[in-house]
């Protein structure tokens, strides 16, 4: 019997068997200026010729599985021939959802999974939680963690305790990649060139050159200087689809401070943005945003929790989702959560070596884990009982 591990977000995809190694994979349908008519799925992204002006169709809104007519048309493209092959009668899968999740949409999946792909049996989770499996059987002495998931849609702040979430301490924070890329393509359009259109270009120039400031307003000073004494400004070169595939940041020897390029490539100048843009997830508040940033959501999230755990997950704080990818993420978190917390209590934030695929590994462990069959839900028992199996033994 095969285990599929479907880590299913709201940007990519992370699947694979649990014998096999994870791919990340685009979870949405593609358009391109060029061919209107043709709808590209998931990893098809590749095959479009001319990415620029990308219409993304995505199943996912505010962080919730809504457009199911796409969800249908990635899986069933996941599924097939091309890519994994699924024997469904012979499978069962390990398939995430977001915390807290609507019933209307829990039992759409339920009936999706088992009446229309027919899979042998399900086992619907939290990312967290796969992610605090990973995490616990790799550190067995360890009786609490507090993941911080943060990813295309909003950031999570879900205490373990124990390998069992504790509902009153979760947070949410709604700002995640699919916002920071939305500002950063409005700054861009409003200060130099108009890119509303090119969400695929300005998310790559996002990962490439945005970075978290450790010291904010003194970045600030440095990116309103003049010339060679500009640290942070760097130029990027914008993709054109033929000569040059995909953007890059120009090395600083190359750089022209005064005066045009010869060359002539589309060069987009970043100075404060490349730090403003990530500040959102400290500071929601500077666009607007009326919310905690994360380390205050994670102090408030500990402090609604029993008192004599709070050393416990102050020291054991995960980091998992794609915006932990910033540099500077990590040692800026542990910085104002040290100037958050208690003056007794230490404070260690751990980031994995992948934190995108890290809650897929976890569903990895928990396919070979030894009781794994008495927490999935089979066919027979949901033609037997229904939704109502689901819903009792899925902890949601």
């Amino acid at each position: 019997m095969a285990t599929l591990v479907l880590d299913n977000g709201a940007y990519s995809a992370k699947i694979g068997f649990s014998q096999e190694t994870v791919r990340v994979i685009p979870n949405c349908q593609f358009r391109s200026k060029t061919s209107r008519l043709k709808t590209f799925t998931a990893n098809q992204l590749d095959e479009i010729k001319d990415p620029s002006g990308l219409f993304y169709i995505l199943p996912f809104q505010k962080g919730y599985l809504v457009n199911w007519d796409v969800q249908r048309k990635v899986w069933d493209h996941l599924f097939g021939k091309e890519m994994f092959k699924v024997d469904f009668a012979d499978t069962s899968v390990i398939i995430t959802e977001p915390c807290f999740n609507f019933s209307s949409i829990q039992e759409s999946m339920n009936e999706i999974l088992f009446e229309e792909y027919q899979f042998q049996s399900v086992l619907r989770t939290n990312a967290g939680s796969l992610s605090a499996h990973h995490f616990f059987s790799s550190r067995p002495s360890e009786l609490c963690c507090l993941l911080v998931d943060s990813g295309f849609s909003f950031t999570h702040i879900i205490p373990y305790c124990r390998s069992k979430k504790m509902k009153e301490g979760i947070r949410r924070v709604n700002v995640g990649g699919k916002l920071l890329t939305n500002h950063l393509k409005e700054i861009i359009s409003y200060r130099q060139l108009h890119v509303m259109d090119e969400t695929h270009v300005i998310n790559q120039v996002k990962e490439d050159v945005c970075y978290v400031s450790q010291q904010f307003f003194k970045d600030m000073e440095i990116s309103q200087m003049k010339g060679e004494e500009n640290t942070v400004v760097r130029d990027y070169v914008l993709p054109d689809f033929s000569s040059i595939k995909k953007g890059f940041c120009k090395p600083r020897e190359e750089m022209v401070f005064s005066g045009k390029y010869k060359t002539g490539e589309q060069i987009l100048r970043l100075a404060n943005e490349r730090f403003a843009v990530p500040e959102m997830l400290f500071h929601p508040s500077d666009i607007g945003i009326q919310e905690m940033g994360i380390p205050e959501a994670i102090v408030h999230s500990i402090q609604s929790l029993p008192e004599e755990m709070h050393a416990h997950f102050f020291q054991n704080i995960v980091l998992t989702g794609g915006n932990i990818l910033f540099s500077g993420f990590r040692e800026r978190l542990e910085a104002e959560l040290r100037a958050l917390a208690p003056a007794h209590l230490p404070v260690s934030v751990l980031q994995p070596p992948n934190p995108i695929c890290y809650p897929w590994e976890g569903g990895k462990l928990l396919a070979h884990s030894p009781d794994y069959d008495e927490i999935v839900v089979t066919r027979e028992d949901f033609e037997e009982n229904g939704h109502f199996i689901c819903e009792e033994k899925f902890d949601i």
